[in-house]
């Protein structure tokens, strides 16, 4: 089964017409049918500044008219659902471990807000939130979530649902990614978006680590920064050396990071692929997204 499959969205299930991926360059879309029609839509400079700490449309007009120009046929009077993945650094990904977990569901976010009440820096209470439970060992219980203060998601859906749209699955670029990864096996997928870095680490399918930082740099020396603590947890915590490093928005320098991650790391890294298109810093979720609902339909 497929990790966004099984992974609840944000908000509601979906089924889409159309899928959009946010980020602070532009918007990329998908009409979905026999076969997906991919579309970009710049923005301007400075319309979004993604961050889970502050408003992040800038520039709700310009923000609006690209959605309009992307919606076209969908603008109608019946509401169409579509899924609108937003930019990993205007949430938080978690994985929360736990000795033992309730079974109600209202005890599970009570407890989930409680673990995270001191580790978001937004108000878990308000908060969307959106959790998996994954078996661990030793009976343990891992819990994938995924929050984001509300008036966030709420401004970004504005302009989806102005338009005539109704986001029925709203979830993240790395999550909607990682249907691009391989599930078997240990591996990293590090997803750089300007200069927001997200590293997710699977062992056999189960997310065991998720991070999403600002650099101070896009330069390959402040991501290896990042990968190689990355690589010493994996190898100190889940048993051994991640056996793949998959990239993903690096574009022209891919070469030269798989050439260094492998130099200095000693991980086999390969860049992130679908048949569809390069997955790149703009549009790996929809790809990833695209790719789910080609294996389950």
């Amino acid at each position: 089964m497929a990790f966004l499959e099984r992974l609840k969205s944000l908000l509601r299930d979906p089924p889409p017409g159309m899928a959009f991926e946010i980020s602070e360059a532009g918007i990329a879309a998908a009409r979905i049918g026999a076969r997906a029609e991919l579309e970009f839509q710049p923005l301007k400079s400075g319309t979004l500044s993604v961050s889970p700490l502050k408003e992040n449309v800038v520039d709700p007009d310009d923000f609006s008219m690209a959605v309009r120009t992307l919606a076209g046929t969908q603008t109608a009077r019946r509401r169409k659902d579509v899924a609108l993945i937003l930019p990993d650094f205007s949430a938080r990904i978690s994985v929360l471990d736990f000795d033992s977990f309730p079974s109600d569901a209202k005890e599970q976010g009570a407890l989930i807000r409680f673990r995270l009440k001191r580790s978001v820096p937004f108000d878990v209470e308000s908060a969307a939130m959106s959790y998996w439970v994954q078996p661990a060992a030793n009976k343990k219980v891992d819990v994938v979530v995924v929050m984001a203060p509300l008036e966030i998601v709420a401004r970004y859906e504005s302009p989806f649902r102005a338009a005539g749209m109704n986001p029925g699955l709203v979830t993240t670029s790395s999550i909607a990614a990682l249907e691009l990864a391989p599930e078997s096996g240990l591996s990293v997928m590090a997803k750089i978006s300007g200069r927001v870095l997200t590293v997710l680490v699977r062992d056999k399918g189960a997310l065991k680590l998720a991070r999403c930082l600002e650099l101070p740099s896009a330069e390959l020396a402040d991501v290896e920064a990042v990968l190689a603590p990355t690589c010493v947890y994996v190898e100190d915590n889940l048993g051994g050396r991640p056996e793949k490093l998959m990239l993903c928005g690096f574009g022209a320098r891919t070469g030269e990071a798989e050439r260094r991650f492998q130099e200095e790391l000693g991980v086999t890294a390969e860049p992130l692929r679908s048949p569809l298109a390069a997955p790149g810093e703009n549009n790996a979720g929809l790809l990833g997204y695209l790719r789910s609902i080609a294996r389950n339909n």
